[in-house]
């Protein structure tokens, strides 16, 4: 078949197939007595060999090395051209995000389009002073997308970082909420606890239903997290949690405080001071379980601990009995000067 006719059914132009030919790849096999090129099926079938390795991103000199010797083997090109796209599409992926922040900020024009440019160069810095200093900056009076921060805020390992990122959503009300409760689905704990943190510095009754939710989480940390930021809210829920973290540590002072804080509702003083009650009798030889346990009652209100207090200062173990003991003559002597 002639050039024209080889061109339709294969689907290259007639100049592609030139060009084909004066690099060696695809030779028509013979010529017509007028001298037009002339093609045969095994030509076309290998413009379509030709055809279906450029689909993969193969150059043209790739491709007349993988068709003509015969020791070629794929393996380390397509491993090769692998690796290319995926670091490709990588790139495509991060300009996709830009521009959808920039969208989502709704730029006046093309000064803050290039403030929210400079934010997220900064965020992606190797250096934690410069992605803590680009938080910083978004204070100024441009709309930075709080789903952007979120984001920022779940990866983020710098204490810093991550603290001025906290701030930085805490400003943006509940906005970007949706994405730190989508954190704490992630499989990665560490995920989960710095989408608690975050949550627990943004007010409001959707991330008061989240962080409750969030008291089931299998991290203790987690957990612990969440437990003290609905105590500080309030929320009785989170009672079992706090009294774990006394026993558990860290955070058991805080802890402490905000189960005394809650026991002042009389429906609750009692429940709070049976489970610090029952905490001691499933550690029993645990000396440093039961000095913490032993101050949190002393954060209790009033004297509802004191005959707790007072049993505990005969307790086998001595520190504990010398610490309930000096906490209970405390507890003592504040009623009496009330009572005067």
């Amino acid at each position: 078949m002639l050039i024209g006719e080889a061109a339709r059914r294969s689907g290259v132009s007639a100049r592609m197939l030139r060009h084909y030919e004066s690099l060696g790849l695809v030779r028509p096999t013979g010529r017509t007595v007028g001298g037009y090129r002339e093609y045969s099926p095994a030509d076309i079938r290998r413009i379509f060999h030709v055809e279906g390795l450029r689909s993969l991103g193969l150059s043209l000199r790739q491709i007349a090395r993988a068709l003509d010797d015969p020791g070629f083997t794929p393996a380390e090109l397509v491993g090769d051209l692998i690796r290319k796209s995926t670091e490709r599409l990588s790139r495509e992926q991060e300009l996709l995000e830009r521009l959808r922040a920039v969208d989502a900020a709704d730029p006046a024009g093309w000064q803050d389009v290039a403030r929210v440019v400079e934010l997220l160069h900064g965020l992606g810095s190797d250096s934690p002073g410069r992605r803590q200093q680009a938080v910083l900056a978004a204070a100024e009076p441009v709309a930075v997308p709080a789903e952007l921060l979120a984001d920022a805020v779940l990866t983020e390992s710098d204490p810093n970082v991550a603290g001025a990122l906290r701030w930085a959503l805490a400003r943006a009300g509940g906005e970007g909420v949706a994405r730190l409760a989508a954190g704490l689905s992630a499989t990665d704990a560490g995920v989960r606890r710095r989408a608690v943190l975050a949550l627990a510095e943004v007010p409001g009754d959707e991330t008061t239903a989240i962080l409750g939710d969030a008291l089931a989480d299998p991290d203790p940390a987690v957990r612990r997290g969440a437990a003290l930021a609905l105590g500080g809210r309030g929320v009785t829920r989170a009672v079992p949690a706090l009294v774990d973290t006394v026993v558990a540590g860290p955070n058991d002072v805080e802890a402490a405080e905000l189960l005394g804080a809650l026991a002042r509702d009389p429906m609750w003083a009692g429940r709070i001071l049976s489970a610090l009650d029952d905490e001691f009798a499933s550690h029993p030889t645990d000396s440093a379980v039961r000095m913490r346990l032993t101050q949190a009652l002393a954060e209790l209100p009033g004297t509802i601990a004191l005959s707790a207090l007072q049993r505990l200062a005969r307790d086998d173990q001595r520190p504990v009995a010398l610490l309930a003991g000096a906490l209970a003559a405390a507890l003592e002597d504040r009623s009496d000067e009330r009572s005067r």
